[in-house]
């Protein structure tokens, strides 16, 4: 069999309907969409007040399976659920479906675009490590300093890491000023952008909106290669606002939506993963790719966007 498909969660029939009973008529793909948000609300437990929208089905990675996207918006809130559905309208998949003959994690790391991203590690390294991160957020700052310290030490010339902003602005108020003054101080120099990366999580409980200006700009006279006045000019135009939004929008095609989130060599980690965890899924995928013809647990995520549903805890 060359596809395999594995259901996250679970494998969901939708009743077949009697002849007598028939729906009235129905796209070619059989799907009934207010059909099918009545059944993924129950399933879900999807409260009213949640707005929820359907897309049209489109091919997935299966022949024999369409891919159906659902997008729920609470409160400026959105979370989507990517469900695959046979094409008569009659079967549904909460999950992924993968082929045998590629890379598990192809579809994301396409999605990934880090050419003008802050990094550190040799170019050539065999394995990449992208993190959406927000400035404000707890395990953020644990994640950081994990990476920081251990990937020069222990992965050298093997990791490359590149962080992209996702600032949650619903739960963290100067989250996004911070991502928008990092992104001004990585418009100055790289290394600039790496000594701010450290020195705002180390102070990140002295922080808050009112004073994330004049912290910065104090730091900033510390930093041998960064012009204090270039900087605050940056920061009070929001000059790289454009390209936080855009790190946001790669990290919402992506369906992040806690942070932080890691992708490693496309694996996803959501999470704060302790460093021997990490270490021993970089000697997997070093491992691996001895061997491979082609390449290819944590629930403490501090920091979560969740539309509410009635089997939240």
């Amino acid at each position: 069999m060359r596809f395999a498909v594995f259901a996250s969660l679970f494998l969901s029939l939708l009743t077949v309907v009697s002849a007598q009973d028939k729906p009235k008529s129905t796209p070619a793909s059989g799907l009934d969409k207010a059909r099918m948000e009545a059944y993924v609300r129950h399933l879900l437990a999807v409260i009213p007040e949640v707005q929820v929208k359907i897309d049209d089905p489109k091919p997935s990675s299966a022949p024999d399976l369409l891919q159906v996207e659902v997008h729920f918006t609470y409160q400026g809130h959105s979370q989507d659920e990517t469900f695959l559905m046979t094409k008569d309208g009659q079967h549904i998949v909460r999950g992924v479906a993968y082929n045998l003959n590629q890379n598990p994690f192809q579809e994301d790391l396409e999605k990934l675009k880090v050419a003008t991203a802050p990094s550190f590690g040799p170019a050539t390294a065999p394995v990449t490590l992208v993190e959406f991160g927000d400035f404000e957020c707890p395990n953020c700052r644990e994640e950081a300093k994990t990476l920081r310290d251990n990937v020069p030490k222990d992965f050298a010339t093997q990791v490359h890491v590149y962080f992209l902003d996702f600032p949650l602005e619903q739960i963290h108020p100067w989250a996004k000023a911070a991502a928008i003054a990092g992104r001004c101080m990585y418009r100055q120099s790289l290394p600039a952008f790496w000594k701010y990366h450290d020195w705002i999580y180390d102070h990140q409980a002295e922080i808050n909106p009112e004073n994330l200006k004049t912290q910065v700009l104090d730091f900033a006279k510390t930093v041998t290669d960064v012009d204090a006045l270039q900087l605050g000019r940056c920061i009070d135009t929001k000059a790289t606002e454009g390209e936080v939004d855009a790190s946001i929008a790669e990290g919402r095609s992506l369906h992040v939506d806690a942070t932080p989130t890691v992708f490693l060599n496309g694996r996803r980690l959501v999470g704060n993963y302790p460093w021997q965890n990490i270490t021993q899924i970089i000697n997997g995928e070093l491992n691996y790719q001895k061997t491979a013809q082609t390449a290819p647990k944590s629930d403490d995520k501090c920091c979560e966007i969740k539309i509410p549903s009635a089997l939240d805890k």
